[in-house]
């Protein structure tokens, strides 16, 4: 098991775009590495998804897993996936309103207007291409670690900040 560090907001890699994977460097052993260490940080953090810069790796790759995650206990499971240069090409119209945290900016929660569904295309940890269709929580996520790969955190989305909260008063007077 190896842990990260995590950025936070504040270092400049957070606002940094990240640059595409080569397809040959997939396979290799170092890369493989950084793909278990990144799912070893975002579970040790109790995360749902990391994005590489978010550990101070300025490359598209993007873990998601969802398994009775303390920091989100109502969310649905998702396998363990991996995004490599990860691209929306499908949006739904239809936009809903849904909290959100953030590894690089903890203990921070706000609500953010994301689109309902999506259809992200990716390359998989085999090299493989992958085409995720997501609704409700899963797009969140989705979404989320794809703005981090743009330099981009769900503060940049929320509309207004009357819904930030730190996460003790959140379990308090919001849950």
């Amino acid at each position: 098991m190896s842990i990260l560090k995590v950025a936070r907001l504040g270092h400049p890699i957070i606002r940094k775009s990240a640059a595409p994977v080569p397809p040959e460097e997939i396979l290799s052993v170092d890369f493989q590495k950084l793909i278990d260490a990144m799912v070893d940080t975002m579970k040790e953090c109790e995360g749902v998804g990391l994005a590489a810069p978010q550990v101070y790796v300025p490359k598209q790759i993007a873990v998601i897993e969802v398994n009775k995650n303390k920091r989100y206990p109502g969310a649905p499971v998702v396998p363990l996936t991996v995004l490599i240069n990860p691209r929306i090409v499908s949006r739904s119209s239809k936009i809903e309103d849904g909290w959100e945290g953030c590894l690089s900016i903890p203990d921070l929660r706000g609500i953010v207007p994301r689109c309902q569904s999506v259809v992200c295309e990716a390359i998989s940890r085999e090299g493989r291409m992958v085409r995720i269709e997501a609704k409700d929580f899963l797009a969140r996520v989705i979404q989320h670690e794809c703005d981090h790969l743009e330099g981009k955190v769900f503060l940049d989305r929320m509309p207004n900040l009357l819904s930030l909260t730190h996460l003790a008063e959140f379990a308090k007077y919001w849950e």
